[in-house]
């Protein structure tokens, strides 16, 4: 082989050195400041102004909005709703992550296509859905008037749209963490004699904890903040059936801007503290979560 061609062909250390998948210094450099460009100018800078805002006359000004009537009512139904959907979505969704993970049943994939629907229905048009099934006018309007029941413009009415907007949450975090399980474990548990109840305490649940913690703080995050489909079963009546994020449009629109930031700030709170959670727990348990992700 002539010298022209033993020097075409790449050493082994210089194929080392430059892997064919390593992106350029310029390339990457590129990447991670447009990714933190895009953080500052619609994640930190949005929520810098609202805090801003909500501190423009002064702490007494800002701590005194916590203390009327109307936004502690908000902050009380927002905390009672999320109390009911939240477990109701637990319920739910590990009903149907277990079903669809670990059985084959006819209509399987349309159940989990009717899962993923309020991703792709609008909040107002679920929220809508609602008013006409069981307001005034709805299917079974006369029927709840006449044995006293009001579902909508009262809180019945605002659980049921908070629950549908958010059962995905759950079952969506599950269904692919318990596919990939598969069921060996629970079959062996069950050769072994465990019941069906025992074996999923001690089997199943704690294979699924990480991922279904994760989806608790991610629908409870978003039942608190839920906006459209409230906003329409809601009927928007001060001290009785506005949420936080209700509250908060009703105070902007009134150019009470103190008291809308205010508010505000306690949702963005919320959030964080959610947020902040899950990052805690990922760092106090990090090594639960590498063993089990190299065991699955």
């Amino acid at each position: 082989m002539s010298e022209v061609a033993v020097s075409a062909v790449p050493s082994p250390a210089r194929a080392k050195a430059q892997p064919v998948t390593q992106d350029s210094p310029l390339a990457r450099n590129v990447l991670i400041g447009t990714t933190i460009l895009f953080l500052l100018l619609f994640l930190f800078a949005p929520l810098a102004i609202v805090f801003t805002q909500a501190a423009a006359k002064g702490l007494a000004a800002f701590l005194e909005v916590f203390s009327e009537p109307d936004a502690l009512s908000a902050i009380k139904l927002t905390l009672l709703v999320a109390a009911i959907a939240v477990p109701a979505n637990l319920i739910f969704g590990l009903a149907a992550a277990w079903s669809i993970a670990k059985f084959d049943f006819p209509g399987k994939s349309l159940l989990i296509t009717l899962i993923d629907l309020p991703f792709s229905v609008s909040p107002v048009v679920s929220g809508l859905v609602y008013v006409l099934v069981f307001g005034a006018q709805g299917i079974f309007g006369n029927w709840l008037a006449a044995h006293g029941i009001q579902i909508i413009f009262a809180v019945p009415g605002i659980v049921l749209a908070t629950t549908f907007v958010t059962f995905p949450f759950i079952a969506r975090e599950l269904i692919p963490l318990m596919q990939e399980q598969g069921t060996m474990e629970e079959e062996a548990a069950l050769t072994l004699g465990a019941s069906g109840f025992r074996t999923f305490l001690t089997v199943t649940l704690p294979n699924i904890k990480w991922g279904l913690l994760y989806g608790v703080l991610l629908c409870n995050a978003r039942a608190m903040g839920e906006f459209g489909a409230v906003s329409v079963v809601s009927g928007h009546i001060r001290g009785l059936t506005n949420t936080i994020p209700l509250q908060v449009e009703i105070l902007y629109n009134e150019y009470n801007n103190v008291a809308a930031f205010a508010l505000s700030v306690l949702l963005a709170g919320l959030a964080l503290v959610t947020l902040g959670l899950k990052t805690f727990l990922e760092w106090r348990h990090a090594d639960a979560l590498a063993a089990r992700g190299r065991r699955h």
